[in-house]
């Protein structure tokens, strides 16, 4: 099949999926079922698209053109098939533990659910192959929209509140912000098209490299660096499997994938290191690192200690993306890959013991490891992954992370102090995640607790293990993640 085709294939399918899947709701098992192949069929999708990209071959395609020079176009690339290949592939285990969990839950409105999914992924494959800021902008705002009932799904006063906090903060900051951001470089260069050596290159001054920067940092609101972070631990409130694909991998993943792609296609890593815009901007990350970690850690609801830890990963890759080096870039790419896999390893924990015990708080875990073995198993994967130590995947982006400190173009003191916060976090990060499975599995329970179930259901179980697993598996294969990114690291021009 031609690589174009496969390439509109990649949308078309999820929506075709959301349109079968909304027909389906009297029918649960097979609604399950089509909802699950439509998945692995996006996925082997994606896959072939990859397998062609290596070979050397190219593809794109043009829907419209609404505005003269501004087409909603769509190309392979090499940042969008990593975007592409995981968010995909989690897909499919989100949308197994999603089975499990809805039912085990007594979830209502699960067809409208299930659907409103596939519209989601459909939209996160339209930003994982734009080929210019425009289409980028057009269907990160619509991701935006297509989320909004996923997180309102119980239909409570929390939820409802909750969700007029999402629209406000992503539609506020996106409209406000990257629209303008967008416009001014519309005006400076007359065009949008993602550009190796950065489109603005040549056409501002100096000075005005850095405010134009931050309508992007904090317009791109989905990134969730400080103060635009609120957003993130509102959203907690919908369904786990929710917080799961949608705000530890697509949605957020979404917004830093947006800012690397403006770092790397529109201003250039060279355009911001001679600047000198990096030498003050790189310190917006590091504050939310740490702050977002310090905070974590005063959380007792499991779901949103995990919330301001996503918020602090998600600073580590706008680190490695401002540090504007090839270690930090390679790193913070890297980083998306290794994140998305323990942090959804680790919300589906979080559902799982909601599901069989009932339990939201990290203060009520005592003991429950002895109940939940797999469960809080997967959790220290996970976490341990997070943490950056071996054998797990996490410990590779934090390597070229902290390599990219070194090489950072500033003084030696600020290259230590970037060290030192990405240790620093490191720490934190043992503090606030391993409690969990300490108290489950070294805690004695309460002798009250009234909990004398086991593990989830087996969908549940089946989409926690699998992530686990490749939090492991990614330690010692990460050669085609690897390979894409050096594939795509010569065509940037990196100083």
């Amino acid at each position: 099949m031609d690589d174009a085709l496969l390439l509109l294939l990649t949308m078309v399918l999820p929506l075709l999926g959301a349109i079968v899947i909304s027909r389906l709701g009297r029918w649960p098992n097979i609604r399950e079922l089509a909802g699950v192949l439509v998945a692995v069929a996006l996925f082997a999708v994606v896959l072939n698209l990859y397998i062609d990209f290596r070979l050397g071959m190219t593809a794109s395609i043009v829907l419209a053109e609404p505005f003269d020079g501004l087409p909603l176009a769509f190309s392979l690339n090499t940042l969008g098939l990593l975007f592409a290949l995981v968010a995909s592939g989690l897909w499919i285990v989100t949308t197994i533990y999603a089975i499990g969990y809805m039912r085990a839950h007594h979830e209502g409105h699960q067809t409208r659910f299930f659907a409103f999914f596939a519209v989601s992924i459909a939209a996160v494959m339209a930003i994982s192959f734009s080929d210019n800021l425009f289409t980028l902008f057009v269907f990160y705002e619509l991701l935006t929209l297509a989320t909004y009932p996923l997180v309102t799904h119980s239909g409570t006063p929390e939820a409802r509140r909750s969700g007029r906090i999402y629209l406000t903060v992503l539609m506020g900051s996106s409209i406000g912000l990257f629209l303008f951001g967008l416009l001014i470089v519309w005006s400076l260069t007359g065009s949008l098209t993602f550009t190796p050596e950065g489109i603005l290159k040549g056409h501002i001054d100096d000075v005005w490299v850095a405010p134009l920067y931050l309508l992007f940092v904090f317009g791109i609101g989905k990134a969730a660096v400080m103060p635009m972070h609120k957003w993130l631990p509102a959203a907690m409130v919908a369904p786990t499997p929710v917080s799961a694909l949608l705000h530890a991998v697509a949605v957020v993943k979404a917004g830093v994938f947006t800012l690397l792609k403006v770092t790397l296609f529109i201003f250039g890593p060279g355009l911001l290191s001679d600047s000198g815009a990096v030498q003050w901007l790189i310190w917006l990350p590091v504050f939310t690192i740490l702050m977002a970690s310090l905070i974590a850690m005063t959380r007792d609801n499991l779901k949103e200690r995990l919330a301001y830890s996503t918020i602090s990963q998600l600073s580590y890759i706008v680190l490695g993306t401002l540090l504007a080096n090839e270690a930090g870039l390679f790193g913070a790419s890297l980083h998306i890959v290794m994140h998305a896999f323990a942090k959804i390893a680790l919300f589906f924990a979080a559902g799982a013991i909601l599901v069989a015990a009932h339990k939201t708080r990290v203060s009520e875990l005592d003991g429950l490891g002895v109940a939940m073995p797999i469960t809080f198993g997967v959790f220290m994967i996970g976490a341990l992954s997070i943490i950056g130590l071996p054998p797990f995947g996490g410990m590779w982006s934090k390597w070229y992370l902290a390599q990219g400190t070194l090489d950072f173009a500033g003084p030696p003191l600020a290259q230590y102090v970037l060290l030192g916060t990405l240790m620093v976090s490191s720490l934190l990060n043992i503090a606030y995640l391993l409690e969990i499975p300490f108290r489950g599995f070294f805690k004695k329970a309460p002798a009250d607790d009234g909990h004398h179930g086991g593990e989830a259901p087996l969908p549940c179980l089946v989409g926690l293990v699998l992530p686990a697993a490749f939090c492991v598996y990614l330690f010692f294969s990460p050669e085609p993640f690897f390979d894409l990114l050096q594939a795509g690291a010569s065509s940037v021009e990196v100083p």
